[in-house]
């Protein structure tokens, strides 16, 4: 899956970028508070955005 279209679905969901990091921005969930970290590579394998949208408490992809 394309990074660009991950941010867009935590977008949607009501996550926000709380900061960025070296090799990685750092995501926040406001309405449970959680943190997931999302690799600044272009594709990001389906098991890990699943992983991050399990992590984030948000429905799956």
């Amino acid at each position: 899956m394309k990074r660009s279209g991950l941010l867009k679905y935590l977008r949607r969901h009501g996550c926000y970028l709380k900061r960025e990091g070296g090799a990685h921005s750092l995501w926040c969930n406001p309405a449970t508070g959680a943190l997931e970290a999302i690799p600044r590579h272009t594709e990001i394998p389906e098991k890990l955005a699943k992983k991050i949208c399990k992590g984030l408490d948000l429905p799956k992809i």
